[in-house]
C-alpha cells in the first residue's frame, strides 16, 4: 500500500489486555501479539508514526481485582505494573520483526524502560520508531483509557484506535441481546449524557475537548489495524 492511501499520519493505538491474552483470557497469546506486531509494521512501512497504550487486565485489574480487599492506590499501582509487563512483551515482539521500538514508562524504571519524556517520545515518532507506553497515567484512579487518550492528546494524534475483543459499540450487549445493533458512528456527548460503557468519563471529556476521533473495532484480525490507517469504517467511531 502506498502511502498516499493513508488516512491517519499518527495514531495511537490502544490494545486492551484480555486481547492480548487471546482465547485463554489470561497472560499472554505471543502468537496474538506476532499478529498485532506484524499489522503494526505494515503501518511502519506505510509512514505511519505508532504509539502504543496497553490495558492490564489480562494480569489485574485493580477495581475489580482489589476492589474491597486492597487500598485502591495500591491496587492500581499493580495495574499500572501489569501495563508494563504487557508493553515490553509488545516491544520484543516488534524488535523481532526488525520494527525500530521504544518503550517509555510513567513510572521510572530506568533498568527496564525510559522514563516518559514528551520531548523524546515526540523524537523516536519522527523517526519512524513505535512508541510503548507502560504504566497508565502513572496516577491512581485513572482507567488505561484515560492514559490512551491523555497520550493520544499529548503526542497530537489524527485518532486514538482501540482495538477490543469486540467489533464496535452495539445498542445493547450482543451475548445477550441478539437485537442488539452496531452503531457506525457515536458522539462523546451520548456516552456522557447516557452513561454509556464505551470508554471512561475522563477519557470521553478529553477526547471531546481535544476534538480527537475515536476508533472502536475489534482486535481479531490484527490486520484490522493497517485497515483502519487507511480510512475503512470497520468499527464504530466516536466523534
Amino acid at each position: 500500500m502506498e502511502k498516499t492511501t493513508l488516512a491517519y499520519r499518527r495514531v495511537l493505538l490502544k490494545l486492551s489486555g484480555e486481547a492480548l491474552a487471546g482465547q485463554a483470557g489470561r497472560g499472554l497469546d505471543f502468537d496474538v501479539i506476532k499478529s498485532v506486531g506484524r499489522s503494526v509494521k505494515v503501518c511502519v512501512e506505510m509512514g505511519v508514526q505508532i504509539g502504543i497504550v496497553t490495558g492490564g487486565g489480562n494480569y489485574w485489574r485493580g477495581v475489580k481485582d482489589g476492589g474491597g480487599k486492597m487500598e485502591r492506590s495500591r491496587a492500581d499501582q499493580m495495574g499500572m505494573l501489569a501495563t508494563v509487563m504487557n508493553s515490553l512483551a509488545i516491544a520484543e515482539a516488534l524488535e523481532q520483526l526488525d520494527v525500530p521500538v521504544r518503550v517509555q514508562t510513567m513510572l521510572d524504571m530506568p533498568r527496564v524502560a525510559e522514563s516518559y519524556s514528551y520531548g523524546r517520545a515526540m523524537h523516536h515518532l519522527e523517526k519512524g520508531r513505535v512508541v510503548v507506553f507502560g504504566g497508565g497515567s502513572g496516577n491512581p484512579y485513572f482507567s488505561t483509557d484515560s492514559a490512551a487518550a491523555l497520550k493520544a492528546a499529548e503526542i497530537g494524534a489524527d485518532i486514538l484506535l482501540m482495538a477490543k475483543n469486540i467489533d464496535g459499540v452495539y445498542t445493547a450487549d450482543p451475548k445477550l441481546d441478539p437485537t442488539a445493533v452496531r452503531l457506525d458512528e457515536l458522539r462523546y456527548d451520548r456516552i456522557l449524557e447516557e452513561h454509556l460503557n464505551v470508554i471512561d468519563s475522563t477519557a470521553a471529556c478529553l477526547l471531546r475537548d481535544n476534538d480527537i476521533p475515536t476508533m472502536i473495532f475489534a482486535l481479531e484480525p490484527p490486520e484490522n489495524i493497517a485497515r483502519v490507517v487507511c480510512g475503512e469504517r470497520i468499527g464504530t467511531i466516536v466523534r
